[in-house]
Order: structure tokens, then sequence, then C-alpha cells
């Protein structure tokens, strides 16, 4: 029972007692012995009198109202809400013979700053212990086998840990299925050093030919749209819709060149934002350094829990390019690199979005398996005033050096043959 209402219980009570022995003391001092009919005229006023204060604390009279000494928890102290930034549970992932796994706490926020030790048993097998020796709050294992796993965590001073394990699933073949957890992943600009991270090299511009051109074409059998990330900086998209821009593809982040670190591009949010309110249909690209297959599903699931609450018209694509040939994925051979974007673009398509790959004509025909790309949106890079791939396109950038009102620095023109 709350601890003031407690006490107008006790009070009521306490009232109720008194008038009671004060009427009964002035009755016996003051008057006669009473008649029968007298008697029944006290009991009366006395009823009366204490159904009037039980109104007025609005307690029930058919109630004994001493009822509460008998409850023998009534003078107990009410036990304090736990501090939900110490109860903690666990949380766990897996894509392809791996296991993720995150501390939270009660707000479903990450622990770091603790060295947790984790207890993993597989089928029941002996329990393998691993400790956080980074204090991230997050353990990640590879080359598991597939099967049932039971994840625990040891005590911890100061903490509430779960009483049960954790059943965890860990899967032969890779899954192309959002990761829930992947936003404890996700780093802003501030977590990381852009100038090492963020060094996409743009292949069409090495491989331009001096024919391009920067104006905009419009031949009535495609639509005119631009794209972007950080580097247009500031966006007056109004004034770009009112420039007849139709659609943009926005960035909405890359994986680090050097760290591999997922990062969100620090304009995405406002540029989604304030491009939909201004009627431009919209579309979203990644700067992708992901390795492997199990890496490329990290990004598409952070591209899809970026884009979830936006109104996507045009596909989501995956950027490859190269990082100035140090970066963590520039080596990858042709087989590789075509099953990272074939795993990105499947966990985008099973999530009920279109999926595509921007590349440029040098890295569709020797740096990728085009023809096992073919069932995705292919968006083609090649600067010049006609392309020359020969393979199958739904979007063409043309230029880098366009100019559009609203938008302070030169910018990339596209034509897209699909109006979707």
């Amino acid at each position: 029972m709350d601890s003031k209402l407690k006490a107008q219980v006790i009070a009521c009570v306490s009232v109720i007692v008194l008038l009671i022995l004060g009427t009964v003391y002035l009755i016996n001092r003051e008057k006669p012995a009473a008649t029968g009919i007298q008697v029944t005229s006290m009991q009366q006023e006395s009823a009366e009198a204490q159904n009037g204060i039980y109104a007025r604390y609005q307690l029930n009279p058919d109630k004994d109202p001493t009822a509460f000494l008998q409850d023998p928890d009534f003078f107990d102290v009410e036990p304090e809400e736990a501090d939900q930034s110490k109860v903690l549970s666990l949380q766990a992932s897996s894509t392809q013979k791996d296991l993720r796994i995150f501390v939270v706490d009660g707000n479903g926020n990450p622990v770091s700053g603790q060295q947790f030790t984790f207890r993993i048993a597989k089928d029941g097998a002996q329990t393998q212990t691993y400790e956080d020796e980074d204090q991230d709050g997050m353990l990640y294992l590879t080359d598991l086998a597939a099967g049932e796993y039971a994840v625990s965590l040891n005590p911890v001073d100061g903490y509430a840990v779960p009483d049960t394990a954790l059943s965890a699933s860990v899967s032969e073949s890779v899954s192309y299925t959002v990761l829930q957890d992947i936003s404890f992943l996700v780093k802003t600009e501030d977590e990381v050093d852009p100038a090492v991270e963020d060094t996409g090299v743009r292949e069409a511009e090495e491989d331009a030919d001096g024919t391009e051109t920067n104006v905009r074409l419009a031949d009535g059998a495609s639509v005119f749209g631009i794209d972007v990330s950080k580097w247009n900086k500031e966006i007056d998209w109004q004034k770009v819709k009112a420039a007849g821009v139709e659609y943009a593809i926005i960035r909405c982040g890359y994986r680090g060149a050097s760290t591999g670190a997922l990062v969100e591009d620090p304009y995405f949010e406002k540029n989604i934002k304030n491009a939909t309110e201004a009627g431009v249909r919209v579309g979203v690209y990644f700067f992708t350094q992901a390795t492997t297959p199990v890496e490329a599903v990290e990004e598409a699931s952070m591209v899809l829990m970026l884009c979830n609450q936006y109104k996507i018209s045009f596909p989501l694509y995956i950027d490859t390019e190269g990082a100035g040939g140090n970066g963590r994925a520039d080596g990858l051979d042709v087989e590789t690199r075509t099953a990272v974007c074939t795993a990105f673009c499947e966990t985008i398509e099973n999530a009920g979005y279109t999926a595509g790959v921007y590349a440029s004509k040098n890295w569709l025909t020797g740096k990728l398996d085009a023809q096992k790309l073919s069932p995705y949106s292919v968006w083609l890079a090649q600067y010049s005033g006609k392309p020359s791939y020969q393979g199958t396109y739904d979007m063409w950038q043309y230029t880098s050096a366009g100019t559009v009102d609203g938008i302070s620095t030169l910018v990339d023109f596209n034509v897209s043959y699909m109006d979707y």
C-alpha cells in the first residue's frame, strides 16, 4: 500500500475513535439514563456522524476500519524501483558461423566501461568463457559451428544480471536478414577520423574520356535527378525542387576504409527530411568497404534502419568503388566483391525494397561479375557524352560537375530510365 494512503487511513481511524469516545463520554456525563427511544436516536446520530467522517475521507463504512492492523506488511517501507541502468540483459545475432553479443541495460542502451565475462555453451556441451577485455560491452565470435548456443553473463558487482541463459542460433550459410541490433554498431563522424575513414575515390572520374557534359539531359524517356552527400554541404531543397530536380539519391553512410566502422553521413537525416518535404523523390546509397558477405548484411541492415521512417521511391544502392588503393576492400577479387554486392542487395530486397549496385564502367567490366548482378538495378557511372558500357543499367551518372540552384557545390547529374 502507498505510504501516503497508509497515513490517511491511520488518521481517519484515529479521528473516528476519538469522536466515538468523546460522544460516549458526554452522553454518560450530562444526560440521564436514556429510554429505548432515546437510545435509538443516539445510535442514529452516532452512525450519521461516523458516516460523515467516512465520506470525508472516502472510506467504506461497511468495512472494519481496523482491518489494516491485520496486514503484517502494512508498516513495511516500500522498496525503491530498481535503477534500470543497472539491470542487464543480453542481445545476440548471427549471420553466418558467427555470434555477436551485446550487453544492454533496462533502458535498451548498450553498456560499456565494465569488463564482462560471457559464458557460452553449444548444444549443452562444455561451457567456454570469454572476457570483454576492451570493455565495450560486445563480444564477436567467428568461425563457429552451426547450432544452438546458450549465452549467459557472470555476476557483476553493482548490476543485476539475467537469471537464465539467452538462446542463439548460428547458421551454416549466410542469412540475408536484417540485424535487429545493428544500431549498436553505427557511429557518428564525431567518433571516428573521417579523413582516414571516408576516402572513397570516384572511379568514374578516373575513367572519364573528356566528352562528358554538365547540362541536363532530357529526352522524354528519362527522369533527371542528382545524388548528394556531406560533400555537398547545406542544401536548399525547395530551390532544388523548383530547379526541376525530380529525385535525389542521398548517401546515408559509409564503412570506414581503415577500421571498418559503420558511420552515418552527418547530412543524411537533414537531406532526406528536407528533400521529402520539398517534394523531391528519394533513393539512398551506401559506400561499401565490406570484405565479406556478412559485413555486407551489416551494411544493408544499417541502411534499412536509417530509412525505415521515410518514404523511399528509388532503389537502395550499394556504392562499390575504391578508397585510394589502401581501403580494406580495395584488393577484393571479382568473386568476393560480387558476393558482397549480392549479399547487400538480397538483404535489402528481403526487407521489401528495391536494391541496386552503383559502379563505374571499368568496375562493372573488370572488378564485378555484372551478369550475377543483373537481378538488381544497376547505376552506371561513366563521364562521357554517351555511355559505352554494353551491359544493362537503369540509371546513368554522367557528370560530377553539374550546378543546381540551392546547392553551393558542384553536384552529380543522373538520368534514370525507370520512373519509380
